[in-house]
């Protein structure tokens, strides 16, 4: 068994993510007279098996002898119902039957996951991180297969939740659905691609989240001096003006005190 590893990508082609996919349904050799005995068995489970003819007890008339034993010079009959007459029975046709076969379910696991296991082989799975539509629209599934790279015959493979995704693919001509649940072996062999979401991707799979890219950081900004010796001026200034506002009022005192001694 060998690990593949795929590249999660979202609905408009971005990758967001990896994934290793799990060797029990991607890493299995194929066995082709398996998967062809499967896959015989699931064509012919359904066929609805109602094709029915008329034998000639079962066709009306021809009660009568057509004519006489003897003495016509013809070979003698006794209905006219008889499958070699128009209008008579049919011999050995058929009859309503069940076409099923009985396939063991590890069978048919086996055949799925060797099915798996040769698309994932040649490149053929994809692996998207959800469908995101806000309304159902088949211009905007056929966008998201263009933008993910996906070209011929493909394969849906959808959750019981994903009505809008299943309402926007269902017109495309080249697009087959099926909900993972209902996955077989014969669905895969007939698509050129497989798309699979992250919740109907099968196995215990290994996810790799793709980093996140943050924004670099700038280098420190210099300080500079200029607003600090522009903070200190009006300080020192103001220091100062107190000072000098202070003593005026001491000096103005001692020189009008003396002036009032000598005027009086």
């Amino acid at each position: 068994m060998t690990a593949t590893s795929l590249e999660v990508r979202a609905q408009d082609g971005s990758v967001t993510a990896a994934v290793e996919l799990d060797p029990e349904f991607f890493g299995v050799q194929p066995n082709i007279h398996l998967m062809h005995q499967v896959v015989t068995a699931q064509l012919a489970a359904g066929r609805s098996g109602t094709q029915s003819t008329k034998t000639r007890a079962e066709v009306s008339g021809g009660g009568a002898k057509p004519y006489k034993q003897k003495g016509t010079g013809r070979a003698r009959q006794g209905s006219t119902r008889a499958p070699h007459f128009a209008g008579g029975g049919v011999a050995l046709g058929p009859k309503p039957r069940s076409y099923r076969q009985r396939t063991p379910r590890k069978m048919v696991q086996l055949a799925l996951r060797g099915a798996l296991s040769d698309r994932a082989s040649a490149s053929q799975v994809v692996v998207v991180e959800g469908w995101d539509f806000d309304v159902p629209s088949t211009k905007a599934a056929l966008t998201a297969l263009s933008a993910l790279g996906i070209t011929g015959r493909a394969m849906i493979v959808l959750s019981r939740g994903d009505e809008r995704a299943f309402k926007s693919f269902r017109n495309v001509p080249e697009v087959d659905i099926v909900l993972s649940g209902e996955l077989a072996a014969y669905d895969v062999l007939c698509s050129d691609s497989v798309v699979f979401t992250r919740q109907t991707l099968p196995g215990n799979n290994s996810w790799t989240e793709a980093p996140t890219t943050k924004a670099p950081a700038g280098p420190p900004a210099a300080k500079s001096s200029a607003p600090e010796q522009a903070d200190d001026g009006p300080v020192e200034a103001t220091a100062q003006e107190a000072t000098v506002t202070a003593a005026a009022p001491e000096t103005a005192t001692d020189h009008d005190e003396p002036a009032t001694e000598e005027g009086a």
